[in-house]
């Protein structure tokens, strides 16, 4: 991956992660995720 697409990537990680961290408790059942698993299955970009 060239130094731009991993800039792009890691921009769009950290900007997805920012509106998940957004939304309240009750809109992320919503969409079927907790908190947690905002915070450690997508927190994390080495856990893919």
């Amino acid at each position: 991956m060239s130094m731009i697409a991993s800039a792009r990537a890691w921009l769009n990680h950290r900007r997805t992660m920012s509106q998940l961290r957004g939304l309240s408790n009750e809109a992320l059942e919503d969409i079927g995720l907790t908190r947690y698993d905002v915070t450690h299955t997508f927190g994390s970009r080495t856990s893919r």
